[in-house]
């Protein structure tokens, strides 16, 4: 079983280091960032699965790494450290959409619980989702055995087209950021896999059209979202 990774970024070098000990010697793969820059700079890099971020930093501060991690990666968890008990903390984060926040001073038991609480319920989350048949129009995605049945009948699907039909059909009528698709399923959004990614999309289109209700809409700039209209 791979071990989870943490992005974990603090200014304060005596709570930073204590932090990274303390996770790495509990089993997590932890990443150490000193401001929201370099934590920006090693989110673009690499895939996690949980972050840990101080709210007051210099360079650019938690709750903008939050945003811009946010609109990559929606669904990855955040845990705020806040230095100060202030509802306006607590409103901005949950605007941002933290999973949780922790005041300083704190134990490390206790971040280590909600870590721990956090990571259950998201991995819950996504077995539950692998197993699910999706439906769209008149359309219906097996993902755990990678096929779509479509009005013609059966169609075999190779695994980064299962992925990014799954990825749609999750977010129905909503727009799936590009950038977080080429992350989420090719690892990085380089130029690369973005051409690989294009040719994929026209593949699925192409299946999609058994059912004119059903379609991929790119919103330039932005990503793309598969619309059904009654």
């Amino acid at each position: 079983m791979s071990k989870s990774r943490l992005l974990v970024v603090e200014d304060d070098p005596n709570l930073g280091d204590i932090l990274q000990e303390y996770l790495t010697m509990k089993g997590y793969e932890t990443t150490l960032c000193r401001d929201g820059e370099e934590g920006w700079s090693k989110f673009k890099k690499d895939k996690y699965d949980l972050a840990i971020l101080d709210i007051m930093m210099p360079k650019k501060d938690g709750f903008t790494l939050g945003k811009e991690i946010k609109i990559v990666q929606p669904d990855l968890p955040i845990i705020y450290l806040t230095a100060k008990n202030l509802k306006e903390d607590i409103i901005e984060g949950l605007k941002i959409g933290a999973d949780d926040y922790i005041t300083k001073p704190f134990s490390m038991e206790e971040l280590l619980l909600r870590i721990a609480a956090i990571l259950r319920r998201t991995k819950k989350s996504e077995e539950t989702e692998a197993l699910k048949v999706y439906q769209f129009g008149d359309f219906e995605l097996h993902y755990d055995e990678q096929y779509i049945n479509s009005p013609t009948g059966k169609h075999k699907l190779t695994s980064k087209e299962n992925e990014l039909i799954r990825l749609l059909a999750s977010e129905m009528n909503k727009i799936v950021n590009r950038s977080h698709a080429l992350k989420q399923i090719w690892g990085d959004d380089s130029y690369f896999n973005a051409r690989s990614m294009d040719v994929y999309l026209s593949k699925i289109r192409k299946i999609l059209k058994e059912d004119p209700k059903v379609q991929i809409i790119t919103i330039h700039g932005e990503g793309f979202k598969m619309v059904v209209t009654e």
